[in-house]
């Protein structure tokens, strides 16, 4: 997860913790590509208002990446859904979210198999 605002982290990362994810925080775009890099993950959450490198040159060049380009991409934003099918992501989480709609993201996931589609959940 990459999200620079710790209150917002926080609260997200107790919603994966319940639903039985390990977790990896960053708060910048720089600290998440170098974790992401070194151990990629099967899913990034990644806010797009981030200091530094933001959310959108993440996403980028994670999918630029051969050892990230098949990493699930979830947007933590206000974004509205064809923001999200612009930035290449695979979901967007709308803020404010609720851990429901945390397991629903993950189940959706977990379902679809291939990796196609696109999700909003809000």
């Amino acid at each position: 997860m990459i999200e620079d605002d710790r209150d917002v982290g926080a609260l997200l990362e107790q919603h994966l913790r319940a639903v039985g994810c390990r977790v990896t925080v960053a708060g910048t775009g720089e600290r998440g590509l170098e974790l992401a890099f070194a151990n990629a993950p099967d899913i990034a959450i990644i806010d797009i208002l981030l200091p530094g490198i933001d959310g959108r040159e993440v996403i980028r060049r994670m999918r630029a990446d051969e050892r990230t380009k098949k990493c699930r991409l979830v947007v933590s934003s206000v974004l509205d859904q064809q923001d999200m099918a612009e930035l290449g992501a695979d979901a967007l989480l709308a803020k404010p979210f609720r851990r429901s709609t945390v397991a629903q993201l993950l189940d959706s996931f977990r379902s679809s198999g291939s990796g196609e589609g696109r999700w909003l959940l809000s």
